[in-house]
């Protein structure tokens, strides 16, 4: 991404959350290295339309989220498109640490006696930012945890890679439709740190190209062709739910 429109640095264990225009480009950077970045997404105009997990993962065949994949409303319509990403490996599936967890592993400690040294965890973060528009407990859902690698063994035993990303890892997003975004940098669940991990991340912001029919998100699934095509209806300002009788 060159000259970005605007940029800041989100510290460890801090949350942040904006609403995005479409046609927005995203980009996030792991500033010292083994950052995780969780994320829900939601449709401003209507915020019971949110990020679906599920969905995205099935309808691209996928257990992981790279270059080339779309993450999808359960409307399903296309809120963003990673165009680029330079691991190849992001999971959605972990969900979030939580209070009584980061206590049991690293220590309880609260903002009011230790300050920007205490020890926020995802779910929390979430709240804090959701409260802002209006959204509490019940509006969570599944999120992404952006530079974070998840493996099952044999057993289906999930296991948090390590040291899967490096000082300098990005991921960009454009975004397809005006879409609040909501994020925390807070531990992964299954982080085997021994102290907190606090790690920063960069944030970025531009104005994307446009889309084109070569677009190579589009054409990643056939099933993404068919999400740009819901979002292209939803655009002209035909909201209906209804499948074609084609």
């Amino acid at each position: 991404m060159t000259n970005p429109t605007y940029q800041t640095c989100l510290p460890g264990a801090s949350h942040w959350s904006l609403r995005l225009k479409r046609g927005t480009e995203l980009r996030l950077s792991d500033i010292a290295g083994n950052a995780n970045v969780g994320m829900l997404l939601y449709n401003p105009d209507n915020l019971l339309e949110r990020y679906n997990a599920p969905d995205t993962l099935k309808c691209q065949h996928s257990f992981k989220l790279h270059r080339g994949h779309c993450l999808y409303s359960d409307m399903g319509r296309i809120f963003c498109s990673i165009t680029d990403d330079s691991l190849g490996w992001h999971e959605t599936v972990c969900g979030n640490s939580r209070a009584d967890q980061v206590a049991q592993r690293w220590g309880r400690r609260d903002y009011q006696q230790d300050r920007n040294a205490w020890h926020q965890n995802g779910h929390d973060a979430f709240l804090v930012e959701l409260a802002k528009y209006g959204l509490g407990r019940a509006d969570l859902a599944a999120n992404v945890n952006w530079f974070s690698k998840v493996v099952a063994d044999d057993q289906g035993r999930l296991t948090l890679i390590d040291g899967h990303s490096q000082a300098g890892s990005y991921v960009t997003l454009r975004f397809e439709m005006d879409t609040l975004v909501i994020l925390h940098s807070c531990p992964h669940p299954l982080s085997p740190a021994t102290e907190y991990p606090a790690n920063a991340v960069q944030i970025e912001l531009s104005q994307a190209e446009a889309v084109t029919a070569d677009d190579y998100c589009r054409n990643f699934r056939p099933e993404n062709q068919r999400g740009f095509q819901n979002n292209a209806l939803y655009h002209l300002g035909s909201h209906s739910t209804g499948d074609s009788a084609c």
